[in-house]
């Protein structure tokens, strides 16, 4: 590398610049020293084939084997296999609209809602409108950040892996850490899959899906081992809506995931009774804001998993 090469300096990912793989063979598209930082102009998940005036024939039409795209890699210098990659999340910037799915085939009750259906949303001043009376706070962040395997051989985009990837934590917003174990030389981080707002599960598959800006600090830590991903919040959770009382329901029994069914099941039933929701604007809404939480895992035979709505959504009757 140039010796004469400015030091902080900020590079700039472009939109096109994007794979649909983890996969340590991908030329990189950048080399960063630690510490540098990196700014993302992403597409949405759908890469570019949902916009704000989709329809429903839109996601009858979806290219699966195209979404959960991820921009990069980067190479950082130094960055070895038993490092761990700290991720500083210093800005997310969503566009002015976003959307909202059921996917058939996916989603955790892909079974029960099998036809297509999407929302478009309109996103302003850090709020996003579901329904008259209905709104979200805005809490951005990708869904996508990982870095390439050690293994040889291409991995899918869709789920997550120990080196990251697919991990759709809410948490981490603008001002959170994470830490990544690396695995292959150079760490080969990316980025995607910009989400305006979720709720913990994201249940129907989708969250609010938007473009967005993004940028990170990128530090190797030779002195911070990990295994897995870990990470800081950049402060009390849910800060926009834990102002208000929650309702949850649960799911109780001997299987975490059919009692997790349960729990969205129970929910979506209280939102079509208590506020007139339709069936499928129920499942959508659980996805974009109810947080689903592990409320018990010690008394055998059975488990409690819950499924918590901030009643501060809705609008005071």
């Amino acid at each position: 590398m140039p010796s004469n090469r400015p030091i902080n300096r900020t590079i700039h990912v472009k939109r096109e610049q994007w794979h649909l793989a983890w996969d340590k063979s991908i030329t990189p598209i950048a080399f960063i020293e630690s510490g540098e930082t990196v700014e993302f102009s992403l597409m949405d998940a759908s890469c570019g084939q949902i916009g704000p005036d989709s329809s429903v024939d839109t996601i009858r039409a979806l290219d699966f084997s195209r979404v959960d795209q991820v921009n990069g890699p980067i190479y950082v210098e130094g960055a070895a296999p038993g490092d761990t990659l700290q991720i500083e999340f210093l800005s997310f910037e969503p566009a002015e609209w976003g959307w909202t799915a059921i996917i058939p085939g996916f989603g955790l009750l892909a079974d029960e809602f099998t036809e297509p259906a999407i929302h478009i949303w309109h996103l302003e001043d850090g709020w996003a409108e579901f329904v008259p009376g209905v709104r979200i706070p805005l809490a951005p962040f990708c869904g996508e950040v990982g870095l390439a395997p050690g293994q040889p051989g291409a991995l899918s985009t869709i789920p997550p892996y120990r080196h990251g990837g697919n991990l759709d934590t809410k948490h981490l917003t603008a001002g959170s850490t994470l830490y990544l174990p690396v695995e292959a030389s150079g760490a080969l981080f990316s980025l995607g899959d910009g989400h305006a707002a979720q709720g913990d599960g994201e249940v129907c598959g989708t969250a609010i899906e938007t473009p967005m800006h993004a940028t990170v600090r990128l530090s190797v830590r030779k002195d911070y081992p990990v295994q897995a991903p870990q990470l800081v919040t950049a402060g009390p959770l849910n800060p926009h809506a834990n102002i208000a009382p929650y309702y949850a329901t649960t799911g109780v029994g001997p299987d975490l995931m059919e009692a997790t069914r349960d729990a969205v099941r129970q929910m979506i039933a209280h939102l079509e009774r208590r506020y007139g929701l339709s069936h499928t604007d129920a499942y959508m809404l659980c996805s974009v804001a109810v947080d689903l939480k592990i409320c018990e895992v010690v008394d055998a035979p059975h488990w409690v998993v819950g499924a918590f709505l901030p009643e501060s959504l809705f609008a005071s009757e």
